[in-house]
């Protein structure tokens, strides 16, 4: 009998001892299957108001709003330069002379040709007046039948051939005038004077040289390039994906290499209409001439030199805006594709520690953040990184937050 309790008594011991390892080994796994969710590391910041300003930047360089280029519009050498680099002149003030003997001489030869005709003119109409006359007398004697026919006859041609030498004078004085004037023409251009107020910015050639004029395969002599620099400009090239949101008058801040502590207020006066034109043939991005008109420009600019401008489209104040590197775009659940693009745009927005996807409409982007016009309100936190985490987010991810680190 002893046996057969001692025999239940281990058959007990053994049952509990199976029971509390069966325990033990169920919160065992409970505990690992807890720890294989694992948690994403990320930084968060609460959903708030900011004031944005959306700007465009570009490149390019300080330009003149009037520059003249000087030409040779007549070949000839340079006799005499009345003006130096870096002066200032005023409308109609002397710049620079060419040799102009040839076409003096040209003139004066013109003058002595038309002289010379007026004078077989003067011959032509004594000679005209006087066929008239014999042609009317025999025109008479010829309805009295006192001559023949054939002397009316002569007499006529006589007469029309003095009218035909006539015109042809006449004609011939006013081609040698017209010589004259071109040959005017041409000595006017031999001397040079400002056309406009400014200042000498280069001065190309020195007395003595030979001006070129310009053909179609072989440029003119450039003799020197007036300024006027009371008004400036600078030009940027803008890309074509940033050239539509730019308006005539949006507001422009100009920062040039030369005046490194000095930012220019100016205005957006030119849009180019269409791309600018290089010399290599590519499938790169084009770009558009914008010109911006700078408000009050200091003496020491200069032009040609480098420039930057950013170009404000937008400012808003007080409105909701998130960091950029908060957005993502993901791919839209099944059902969600049939209603537009199989891609959508939000933040992930955290609840009792987990992440929830929330789409989100964009408004206009400043430099750091960017306007959210609908999908949060204030207050919300969201994640806003690091990229490698945010992409690894799903919906109901777990997270633990990490301290933002102040920027130095």
């Amino acid at each position: 009998m002893s046996e057969k309790k001692s025999f239940f008594k281990r058959r007990k011991k053994a049952i509990i001892i199976s029971a509390v390892i069966v325990f033990i080994a169920i919160i065992v796994i409970f505990n690992l299957q807890s720890q294989r969710e694992k948690s994403i590391r990320v930084t968060v910041e609460k959903v708030k108001k900011d004031n944005l300003t959306s700007k465009i930047s570009a490149s390019g360089e300080v330009k003149p709003k009037k520059n003249v280029n000087i030409s040779a519009h007549v070949s000839g050498r340079i006799v005499k330069i009345g003006v130096e680099e870096g002066q200032r002149v005023k409308k109609d003030d002397f710049l620079l002379k060419l040799d102009s003997t040839q076409f003096e001489a040209m003139a004066n030869r013109d003058r002595a040709l038309i002289s010379s005709h007026r004078a077989e003119l003067i011959r032509a109409e004594a000679t005209l007046k006087k066929d008239e006359s014999f042609y009317q007398r025999q025109k008479k004697l010829f309805e009295e039948d006192l001559i023949s026919e054939e002397q009316l006859e002569a007499a006529e041609a006589q007469y029309d051939i003095s009218k035909a030498q006539h015109k042809a004078i006449i004609y011939q004085i006013e081609q040698a005038q017209a010589s004259l004037e071109s040959t005017l023409d041409t000595l006017s251009k031999t001397v040079y004077n400002s056309p406009i107020d400014g200042i000498i910015t280069s001065l190309r050639v020195e007395e003595g040289e030979v001006a070129i004029i310009g053909t179609m395969n072989n440029p003119g002599t450039v003799l020197m390039t007036i300024a006027d620099l009371s008004v400036m400009e600078v030009e940027v090239e803008v890309d074509e994906t940033d050239v539509i949101g730019v308006e005539l008058g949006h507001r422009a801040e100009v920062r040039v290499d030369a005046l490194p502590d000095q930012t220019l207020e100016g205005k957006v006066t030119e849009i180019g209409s269409s791309a600018l034109q290089t010399t290599t043939i590519s499938q790169e991005s084009k770009d558009f001439k914008v010109v911006i008109t700078l408000e009050n420009p200091p003496n020491s600019l200069k032009p040609g030199l480098s420039a930057s401008a950013d170009i404000i489209t937008a400012e808003k104040k007080d409105i909701l805006a998130v960091p950029i590197s908060a957005l993502i775009l993901r791919e839209k659940e099944e059902k969600e594709k049939e209603k537009g693009d199989g891609q959508e745009e939000g933040v992930y927005v955290v609840e009792n520690s987990r992440v929830k996807f929330y789409p989100v409409k964009k408004g206009i982007m400043g430099e750091m953040n960017i306007e959210i016009t609908s999908g949060l309100e204030e207050g919300q936190e969201i994640v806003v990184g690091p990229y490698s985490a945010l992409r690894q987010l799903k919906d109901d991810t777990l997270i633990k937050q990490e301290e933002k680190k102040e920027e130095k």
